[in-house]
């Protein structure tokens, strides 16, 4: 092209060039740079290779040549396709080769596309491992456990299950003098540690609590993009993505993983009197279904300390307070973790006989609603096809127009479809016997570890309780009756105390079975 530019009397020339950027990106700096340039007017020519080279998206390359240049009075030539835009284009032909020249990435995304599916849906991973991990040497693919970096991630989980935030979190890291993510392989790489090597930030550790592949999984298509135009890469669905458990050593347990996904859901924050209630998050109205707010003050001595339904508003809301005091709170879900634990350790097959007996029961009543339904779409299968049977002899006798039989032939199908794939589901459902989950272990174990609990500390909270359900008091009996629902993590069931705090010191537990 110099020559060219040379050859033909172009002076004053500046090449652009783009190394390694796609033709179908117009944010390319030679491209940036030359448009500035056309915009203060210092350009007379734009000279090409050819027109793939200036770019594979036919629109962006026909606005430029078309409108853009022009309205700079800039002449574009592409040397080798023979284009000038001086000559103009009267058969049309550059715009068919623009189209051309977009369908060759258009092809190239699509292959890379299925390759990358093959590979995704293969068991192998994608992409690089996360920090905790590294490559396997002897096995191309397989993520082995990075024995100084998966301590760190183990520790980021028990943080969060100690009910800390990923800011907290990356602060005690950083006062723990604890390296980054980039000075650890800087380090290992024998490069300059970065200015500041343990100045973790919220991001990392918000990206290290959401990765999945922690639990010894492979987890591909987490997220995927609209169009190959488009950089940009959305959230995939989890029922679109490939999950395949133990596919290599875990880090966290699957159990501790999903527990920290729920407290995360359920954010806490330090009230204005920098404390932080013990089951923020975790109660819940029985009326309105809203959670529980934390209410303290500077002023409040810390037996003061309470929780009302966020709907509640100082009674101008549409539900009623439901007050309970966080000290109340605290000796009953104290009181119950200890029976629980002492009970399971005095007659650990006793405790499962019963958990699996509630199992039972239940499974046994969804088994006989879905053969229910399964008998129904059966019905309707077999009535459908006596519909279509119907609705031809109609059309051949002429009672019904074509045009209608084609339209309620397609619907009538349409519904055939979709109650064979119902079908077809529940019946296997029906048919196997559903597994019994390995929760029951989980929670045995809990109780094994919290051997003894003399308080409460917000880490056994967050192990043992999913939530608790407050009730409105009932002072009818003269004194303040109130009833929770305590649902343990890993137990559908168990049993919870009915609170009553009369005017005296003295308190009464009455015992009611959960729904």
């Amino acid at each position: 092209m110099t020559k060219y530019a040379r050859d033909h009397g172009y002076t004053n020339i500046k090449v652009l060039v783009d190394d390694g950027y796609t033709g179908t990106n117009f944010n390319r700096p030679g491209v940036q740079e030359g448009l500035e340039l056309v915009k203060q007017g210092l350009v007379g020519c734009w000279l090409v290779k050819d027109m793939s080279r200036f770019g594979r998206d036919y629109l962006t390359v026909g606005q430029y040549t078309e409108i853009i240049f022009p309205s700079y009075d800039v002449r574009f030539i592409a040397v080798n396709d023979g284009v000038d835009s001086n000559r103009g284009d009267s058969d049309g032909f550059t715009a068919i080769r623009n189209l051309f020249n977009e369908w060759y990435p258009r092809d190239t995304s699509k292959k890379v596309r299925v390759s990358v599916q093959q590979r995704g849906r293969s068991g192998k991973h994608i992409g690089q491992p996360p920090y905790g991990y590294i490559c396997d040497p002897e096995a191309k693919g397989h993520w082995i456990v990075d024995e100084e970096a998966a301590p760190v991630v183990k520790r980021i989980f028990d943080l969060a299950i100690a009910g800390y935030g990923p800011c907290k979190i990356a602060r005690i890291l950083e006062a723990d003098k604890v390296l980054t993510t980039k000075a650890l392989y800087a380090k290992r790489k024998g490069k300059p540690l970065p200015d500041r090597p343990y100045h973790w930030v919220e991001q990392s550790i918000v990206g290290i609590l959401e990765r999945m592949e922690y639990t010894g999984c492979v987890c591909n298509f987490k997220t995927y993009s609209k169009s190959y135009k488009l950089k940009k890469r959305i959230p995939n669905k989890p029922e679109d993505m490939f999950i395949l458990p133990d596919m290599q050593e875990a880090i966290v347990p699957q159990a501790q993983w999903d527990r920290v996904q729920e407290l995360r859901k359920n954010k806490r924050r330090l009230t204005k009197a920098e404390r932080q209630g013990l089951f923020s998050g975790l109660l819940f109205c029985a009326d309105c279904g809203s959670k529980l707010h934390f209410a303290t003050s500077k002023s409040f001595d810390s037996n003061r300390d309470h929780y009302v339904c966020a709907h509640y508003k100082s009674g101008r809301g549409t539900c009623s307070a439901h007050y309970i005091r966080e000290d109340v709170l605290r000796d009953v879900v104290l009181e119950r973790i200890r029976a629980v634990n002492e009970y399971v350790r005095k007659d650990a097959e006793g405790f499962q006989e019963e958990w699996l007996r509630c199992r039972r029961a239940d499974q046994e009543k969804n088994i006989r609603e879905d053969k229910k339904k399964l008998e129904q779409a059966k019905k309707r299968l077999a009535d459908l096809d006596v519909l279509i049977s119907h609705s031809y002899e109609d059309a051949v006798l002429g009672n019904l127009s074509i045009e209608r039989y084609k339209k309620m032939a397609a619907d009538y199908e349409a519904e055939q479809d979709r109650l064979k794939l119902e079908i077809e589901v529940t019946e296997e459902w029906v048919e196997q016997q559903e597994e019994m989950d390995d929760a029951l272990d989980r929670f045995m174990a809990l109780t094994r570890k919290y051997v003894d609990v003399p308080e409460l500390t917000q880490t056994i909270v967050n192990e043992y309780i999913k939530k608790i359900v407050v009730y409105a008091p009932d002072k009818s009996s003269g004194h303040r009756m109130q009833e929770l629902k305590i649902y343990f993590n890993f137990l559908d069931e168990t049993e919870t105390p009915l609170v009553s705090e009369p005017i005296i010191c003295k308190r009464t537990y009455k015992m009611q079975k959960t729904a």
